[in-house]
């Protein structure tokens, strides 16, 4: 182990890997502190980057963009009331009382702080339950991979906050889209229209940015320009945050297990995360009145839980190649590109490189407490940057980018399109992470099916025959009955009420 962790450290000291991280890190403290500009989308914009950069260079750059611009969403959350990013939307409206209440440094501080906290924790978790996660996949075979997918696939839409069955029909045209091309295991074009540019398929990368940057730039179009900041002075924006953690340190903890949790659930993110520990803080708060007023108490805990959840978001996206959220599925794009094909086989193969990416996390959000800080402290002039002067160059980099992934405009052409459809999905409230789940699980969901088709000669039987397939096709098949069970209950409660109600 102390030789896989020397040669870890020896992959990360190259200069080549702290320009990149650094630059990133800067990068995605600036994008997210922009309203409306994702962490997601972050991420996307900085793929064309990496076809430059070695492996581990180009990992360090998604890892350290996408720490960075979860917390600096929530800069102009606190002063503006617009969350910079989905997963700073839960708490903004309690960061802004607590500057109208003159307590700006003690809301940023909090996110700054707490946010690098739920990061460390959220690799300590990726570095305990990976290896041993790993030695159980090793024994895995296609039944059970094929499981996998599919309970990966149903948890995507359980835990969308748009209706399950919107979610559902985000997925299965993902489902779809993966279906286009020649790479299938019958080697059939289909859905190709006699076009040759479809007959390699849709590739991940210039889905995933057409439906995250250019549907953004989008809907920032029909919506009026944030109000300017006002110029203020921050004092100290660490001080009081000691405190904090010796007062709420159990709502920090709590916060840090369910961003773990919700991390893993394929699909989640840290908005999602953000969310959830966000109303569990007030549920179970001592002065849930406080709420709402400008009380710190959901900050800690939610400001732990978003970052927590970006860590262990990787841990089924290194061991099946199944994207905990959508940073995580264009990381398994970067991963495949660079030969770091996700998988158990990864960590014993290539462990140094699995112990680069965890001291890539730890270095990220260490950095993350002086950049933040410094972040903090330069935003009113970040805010001032117009739309229209950010929003072209961000459609200059999608075209550019998808360029050159193919070097050819059907790429240009992909990201365009995926643009307008995750425009119109959204504006309809269809959550766009199903759809891009599909994209990117597609094809390992019909592999495993059909390679254990042909393995039990057409029988059904085998999926079910042994022991870990059967517990994960019974959580699968629960999965996707549940949205079923509880329509059902509803419509059945509901007459129940009214009679109630006419007594």
């Amino acid at each position: 182990m102390l030789k896989t962790l020397l040669e870890a450290f020896a992959l990360i000291s190259t200069w080549e890997v702290i320009i990149a991280m650094f630059a990133a890190s800067v990068y995605g403290l600036v994008i997210g502190s922009l309203p409306g500009l994702s962490a997601t989308m972050a991420t996307a914009l900085l793929v064309p980057v990496t076809f430059y950069l070695s492996p581990i260079a180009a990992i360090a750059t998604i890892v350290a963009a996408s720490s960075m611009a979860i917390f600096s969403g929530d800069i102009p959350g606190a002063l503006l009331r617009i969350p910079g990013t989905p997963a700073s939307a839960a708490y903004a409206d309690e960061a802004y009382a607590m500057t109208r209440k003159g307590q700006a440094e003690l809301a940023l501080g909090a996110g700054v702080w707490f946010s690098a906290v739920g990061g460390i924790a959220g690799v300590l978790s990726l570095m305990i339950l990976a290896p041993p996660l790993a030695e159980i996949a090793l024994s895995f075979s296609t039944f059970e991979y094929f499981w996998l997918a599919l309970l990966g696939l149903m948890c995507a839409t359980l835990v969308a906050r748009s209706s399950p069955v919107k979610a559902i029909a985000g997925m299965f045209l993902g489902l779809l889209v993966s279906c286009i091309g020649i790479e299938n295991p019958g080697g059939v074009p289909r859905f190709t229209f006699g076009i040759t540019d479809l007959f390699g398929g849709i590739e991940p990368i210039p889905a995933l940015v057409g439906v995250f940057a250019v549907s953004q730039v989008m809907r920032a179009m029909l919506t009026p320009e944030p109000p300017p900041l006002p110029r203020r002075k921050f004092g100290s924006i660490m001080a009081g945050q000691w405190r904090l953690t010796k007062q709420y340190h159990w709502q920090m903890t709590r916060g840090n297990i369910v961003g773990i949790i919700i991390g893993v659930l394929p699909g989640a993110g840290a908005d999602m995360a953000a969310w959830v520990s966000y109303a569990m803080s007030k549920r179970f708060s001592k002065e849930p009145e406080k709420f709402g007023t400008g009380h710190v108490e959901g900050l800690v805990e939610a400001g732990a839980s978003n970052n927590a959840s970006i860590a262990s978001g990787w841990v089924p996206s290194l061991l099946f190649g199944i994207p905990g959220d959508t940073i995580a599925a264009i990381a398994i794009g970067v991963l495949y590109m660079k030969g770091l094909n996700p998988g158990p086989t990864l960590f014993t193969e290539k462990a140094s490189s699995m112990y680069a990416i965890y001291l890539m996390f730890i270095i990220a959000n260490i950095l993350m407490i002086p950049l933040g800080i410094a972040m903090i402290r330069i935003a009113a002039y970040i805010l001032l940057a117009p739309r229209s002067t950010v929003m072209p160059i961000i459609m200059l980099c999608c075209a550019v980018g998808s360029f050159a992934i193919g070097n050819n405009m059907f790429g240009v052409v992909t990201v365009a399109a995926f643009g307008v459809i995750g425009y119109v999905m959204e504006a309809n409230g269809y959550p766009v992470a199903a759809m891009v789940l599909g994209i990117v699980m597609g094809t390992m969901v019909e592999q495993a099916f059909v390679t254990s088709l042909i393995k039990s000669d057409g029988s059904i039987l085998p999926f079910f025959e042994r022991p870990v397939a059967a517990i994960l096709a019974a959580m699968a098949i629960g999965a996707l009955l549940w949205p079923v069970m509880v329509w059902v209950w509803r419509k059945v409660k509901q007459p129940q009420a009214a009679a109630a109600t006419s007594r």
